[in-house]
């Protein structure tokens, strides 16, 4: 239970962290191990072990969305830089189980967001900067696909444009006007005319 508690603890200090000269992994850490008594190595081959030997049971709550694979097949032929922008609260390690899980682990990113990559996290607008900065792109010529309106239509507050996802939707109340919404078949369609 202390465990828990402090993971919640620490991913909250991570989220809330806007010093760019730390990055996300560094934040946790320093944060959770500053709580405990025992060597950090400890946890870490703790936290190695989770992702590695239980992370990937984790799949029976995923699904597949059919078209998916397709859409992403097809952008990635049109030649278009694609970044899996997810908040970066988790390892490389877990986010790879994520996209395998999703059908499309194998494509070329150009950047998959990871707390050993990043700097900040969602919903802050400094995350979607050091995206388009790392990736070497203007906003304007970017397109945030996503569910979450507080979390990832705030991206259109540099810029770039925003499609919102309404299959499993989260609004909190944020009021954020994506540029376009709808279904997941409506932006199959829409990534079409890309």
């Amino acid at each position: 239970e202390k465990l828990v508690k402090q993971i919640f603890k620490s991913t909250y200090v991570m989220i809330s962290n806007r010093d760019p000269s730390r990055r996300n992994e560094e934040v946790f850490m320093s944060d959770f191990f500053s709580n405990w008594d025992y060597p950090p190595q400890v946890f870490m081959d703790f936290f190695d072990t989770f992702y590695d030997t239980r992370f990937p049971a984790l799949n029976c709550y995923c699904r597949l969305i059919p078209g998916v694979p397709d859409m992403m097949a097809g952008l990635f032929n049109k030649g278009i830089k694609i970044v899996i922008a997810t908040n970066p609260v988790y390892p490389c390690k877990a986010i790879y189980y994520r996209l395998k899980w999703a059908g499309i682990s194998q494509f070329p990113y150009a950047l998959v967001t990871s707390y050993e990559k990043m700097h900040f996290c969602k919903p802050h607008i400094e995350y979607y900067e050091e995206i388009v900065n790392r990736i070497g792109v203007n906003p304007t010529d970017c397109l945030m696909v996503g569910n979450d309106v507080g979390e990832d239509m705030i991206a259109g507050q540099i810029g770039m444009k925003t499609f919102l996802v309404e299959d499993m939707l989260i609004d909190k109340g944020v009021d954020l006007k994506p540029d376009w919404r709808g279904s997941i078949k409506d932006l199959f369609k829409f990534t079409e005319q890309i």
